[in-house]
């Protein structure tokens, strides 16, 4: 499947994403924002719009409640793409103590997407293991 290849999210509702863009991989990230239209994927401003969260970039400790209320106000179904090393792992700060250890500590991650940072290929790539996830 081509990057431009529009994906069949079903019709009982319309995929909508909120990047949350907490560093460099949020330019990757923001990058691959104009290609998302394409698969059928449209990005928002508000979380309560929103049915994927894509955190990408290091989440800090004191960060990190403000992407839990993001989640919490998501309406269902939601799910999370985790975008980069730090946004998985906590990168190459993992060992700071003010550093989230991955984002999944504290959110269901439905599909990691790896890199330092990631293409903005992968973050398409990724959103197609979230298509094949939800379509199982």
């Amino acid at each position: 499947m081509t990057a431009s290849a529009r994906l069949e999210w079903g019709t009982t509702y319309q995929v909508t994403v909120l990047e949350l863009g907490l560093a460099c991989c949020g330019v990757e990230v923001m990058a691959a924002l104009d290609r998302l239209p394409d698969l059928g994927v449209t990005p928002v401003d508000g979380a309560g719009e929103a049915h994927v969260l894509i955190v990408s970039g290091t989440v800090t400790d004191v960060m990190l409640p403000a992407v839990l209320r993001s989640y919490e106000a998501m309406p269902e179904p939601k799910y999370v793409i985790s975008v980069g090393a730090c946004s998985n792992t906590g990168g190459p700060y993992w060992d700071s103590y003010s550093v989230t250890k991955g984002i999944d500590q504290a959110l269901p991650v439905h599909v990691a997407v790896p890199g330092c940072p990631p293409r903005p290929e992968a973050l398409l790539e990724g959103l197609k293991a979230l298509h094949r996830l939800v379509n199982a």
